[in-house]
């Protein structure tokens, strides 16, 4: 029998302590896998020993010898900026699509179907479409991102606006308030702790969705760089890169996390 009742909470120490146990079993595992692979073959760059990737990551955080250029920051900075204006248009898109469905019949009848349909398409299926409509430049990562995103979390922030209690709905409407000020005051409010969390789970897409086209149509960019050096075999390169992006998916949902306690205090109150 297990010693723990279903969702009976554990000490935040035991947290820290599983969570870094967890990690240390991956590396251990991970340095023996690649001890056994080069005591084979010592010339293997498949599953690179610590130090090579240590060298992995001097070579991508200073300056190239012929550039200048320092590979981790450019290609940072590229896909950075590609991705949060996508997301961007796509989380402002998706809240008003989304709350007009759940308020207003006529834009559910009206968009549901036409989303129901849209989120089941896979982004990186069309992307000879993007090609063809937006071209090879930035507009195409955004529309990427931007087409990814919007359906699905459309859909979750009007199933969200959908389990909002229509008595509060019928009460605000009693004391007078408007419809922008129900919509605004009572449903986003209430919701607000949802779309956060649904904005969290659409990180992970959106960045699959921007490192696939960075790999087959950019100059610069993470997902650039990862097909360039997956060529060559340079997994000490390629690896550094795959650990940056979690880190950086890892500080956005945390950051959101920290959003979401900030402005929906009484939401983890609740709970």
């Amino acid at each position: 029998c297990f010693p723990l009742m279903i969702r009976q909470p554990i000490q935040r120490s035991t947290q820290i302590v599983l969570g870094i146990s967890a990690v240390i079993v991956v590396l251990i595992f991970y340095t023996f896998i690649s001890y056994r692979q080069h005591k084979t073959n010592p010339d293997d760059t498949t599953i690179p020993t610590w130090h090579q990737l240590s060298d992995g990551i001097q070579k991508i955080v200073t300056p190239h010898y012929r550039t200048g250029e320092r590979w981790l920051i450019v290609d940072g900075k590229a896909s950075t900026i590609r991705l949060f204006i996508g997301l961007g248009i796509g989380i402002t898109g998706a809240v008003f699509v989304g709350m007009l469905m759940g308020c207003f019949s006529v834009c559910e009848a009206a968009f549901a179907p036409v989303l129901s349909l849209a989120a089941k398409v896979p982004p990186t299926a069309i992307l000879a479409v993007f090609f063809v409509l937006v071209g090879t430049d930035i507009k195409m990562y955004i529309a990427m991102i931007t087409f990814g995103m919007l359906p699905s979390l459309s859909l979750a922030i009007y199933l969200s606006v959908k389990q909002v209690p229509d008595e509060l709905i019928y009460k605000s409407y009693t004391l007078g308030a408007s419809h922008f000020e129900v919509a605004w005051n009572i449903i986003l409010r209430h919701i607000l702790p949802n779309i956060i969390d649904s904005i969290r789970l659409q990180l992970g897409p959106a960045m699959v969705y921007l490192i696939a086209a960075e790999m087959l149509c950019s100059d610069a960019g993470m997902g650039y760089r990862i097909r360039l050096q997956s060529r060559l075999l340079n997994m000490d390169i390629v690896y550094p890169y795959l650990a940056a992006l979690a880190g950086f998916g890892f500080g956005m949902d945390y950051t959101l996390q920290r959003i979401k306690a900030w402005l929906c205090p009484w939401f983890l109150l609740k709970k």
